[in-house]
């Protein structure tokens, strides 16, 4: 091929991932400028993508329907344990499966690894009884200590680790450093994009998870915001729609910022997973 086709193909290409990118980017815009708008032009035909005026009313009415400051906390209250629990018990039982020898290793490995198409449907009810038997029903602890190990971040952390030189290990020990020195100091700083790619899935999912949470709690200043999202759309009856689209906004707009801000560490883990696969 030519030079000028190659420049024709790669803006071909340019174009056809803008074009990807604005697609997957509309909703979220809709979102936005749905929440900010007054409940008569909110779902106008062809939408409007400015709002005329913007108006923060929407926003305002949340906490009016909903105990929003109180669910917000609990969320990240769970979510932040969860994630800071999660990323421990992975490293550490990542390096054990990508690092040292024992009886049993790969047998364990394999049974984790089909831990993970098994439904969470099907975990419920016997994590339910031993929660109960633990008197931890309608508490926030029964949402985040099963959470606390992650079978996906044990297999994504192992396959990172996994990749980092073995000769780093040997001269660590050979200054007489222990596995859990290795770890923290070689290993983990190493891994770093990886934890924070992992961190992210791991905060995302507690964020907006629904199912554990609308099983476990039952009293309204526990609950968490995907939970109090299905209350305030049921206590909105006719009301107007603006005020959830608001909420969802919300409760969105965290997960978007955390991202943003650590979006060259995840892109920086995906790229160098790619290089050394």
């Amino acid at each position: 091929m030519t030079g000028g086709a190659y420049r024709w193909r790669g803006r071909l290409i340019d174009l056809v991932l803008v074009a990807g990118g604005l697609l997957m980017i509309a909703p979220l815009v809709w979102l936005i400028v749905t929440a900010l708008s007054e409940p008569i032009d909110a779902f106008q035909l062809p939408p409007r993508w400015i709002p005329r005026p913007p108006s923060l009313e929407n926003f305002r009415q949340v906490p009016d329907l909903i105990p929003f400051a109180q669910m917000a906390w609990n969320s990240l209250q769970i979510a932040v344990i969860t994630t800071a629990g999660a990323l421990l018990t992975s490293a550490l039982a990542a390096y054990a499966f990508s690092r040292l020898r024992f009886p049993g290793r790969d047998q364990i490995f394999s049974v984790l690894l089909a831990a993970l198409v098994v439904p969470v449907q099907l975990t419920v009810v016997p994590v339910f009884i031993l929660m109960r038997w633990l008197d931890l029903v309608d508490t926030t602890v029964a949402i985040w200590l099963p959470a606390l190990v992650n079978v996906f971040g044990i297999f994504f952390l192992r396959q990172y680790i996994a990749s980092i030189p073995r000769e780093l290990d040997e001269a660590a020990i050979m200054d007489g450093a222990g596995h859990f020195w290795i770890l923290f100091r070689v290993i983990l700083p190493l891994a770093r994009p990886g934890l924070t790619a992992l961190g992210i899935f791991v905060f995302e999912a507690s964020w907006n998870n629904f199912f554990w949470p609308y099983i476990f709690l039952s009293s309204p200043e526990k609950m968490t915001l995907p939970v109090g999202l299905v209350s305030l759309q049921g206590a909105m009856g006719g009301g107007p729609a603006v005020v959830l689209f608001a909420a969802i906004t919300l409760v969105v707009l965290p997960i978007l910022v955390l991202f943003l801000i650590f979006q060259r560490s995840f892109i920086a883990s995906i790229a160098s997973t790619g290089l050394r696969a």
